[in-house]
């Protein structure tokens, strides 16, 4: 894996709770990293006060991960399936155009929000070998509280083949969770530092590391 990076969150926090880790431990060693944040909330669902709250989350839990530039592109929350799929993609284009980027992550496909899933499909097409400057990685991140709560058999299941040991990177995954003030949640909540930290224990005990983060792999290009 190296950059650019570009990480594909449908909405503020997924990109941290995915693939925090990834992101820290790229960006660390030199390599350009990117996000790229799909929607934002929209009154009367969400008072304007909590919408800048979340964006100023955000660019405070960036910093802290290293991310060159992040992108919002202000599709509305919890409503991509009231967008035209031709519009999302337009501009999920542009910002591919943009970073050209080598590796990208995008959310689960059989995650249980609409969002997620619709997001996933424009990363693809934004992805794909007939554009300019395709990506020669694409992997899929798993987000705790929508992953894992698709309906077994029915749903595609997260079934990880690619591990990023990111042993020395959880303890900043979970300082840059915790600039979300808004989402994170008290134990034994899903959103909570202690959760994230079971998870990449439970992922990294898989492959014989103290900590990962793991994806699915769309495609690989060598």
């Amino acid at each position: 894996m190296k950059g650019p990076l570009l990480v594909v969150a449908p909405h503020p926090d997924d990109e941290v709770l995915g693939a925090g880790g990834t992101i820290a431990r790229l960006s660390a060693a030199g390599e350009d990293v990117y996000v790229v944040i799909v929607t934002k909330g929209f009154p009367p669902h969400w008072d304007e006060a909590f919408i800048a709250r979340g964006r100023a989350e955000a660019a405070d839990a960036h910093r802290v991960l290293g991310v060159r530039e992040t992108f919002f592109l202000d599709f509305p929350a919890a409503a991509l399936d009231t967008v035209a799929h031709r519009d999302l993609n337009a501009r999920m284009g542009e910002v591919f155009a943009r970073v050209r980027p080598h590796t990208v992550l995008i959310p689960f496909v059989g995650d249980i929000h609409a969002d997620h899933q619709l997001v996933f499909l424009s990363a693809l097409v934004a992805s794909r070998p007939s554009t300019a400057a395709p990506p020669r990685m694409v992997l899929a991140y798993e987000t705790l509280s929508e992953t894992n709560w698709n309906a077994p058999y029915l749903s595609p299941a997260f079934a990880p083949n690619v591990y990023v040991d990111v042993s020395d990177q959880l303890d900043t995954k979970v300082r840059a969770m915790e600039c979300f003030e808004s989402q994170i949640q008290p134990f034994p909540h899903e959103r909570s530092a202690e959760a994230l930290r079971a998870l990449a224990t439970m992922r990294g005990c898989t492959v014989g590391v103290r900590a990962a983060e793991a994806f699915v792999l769309v495609r690989q290009v060598w």
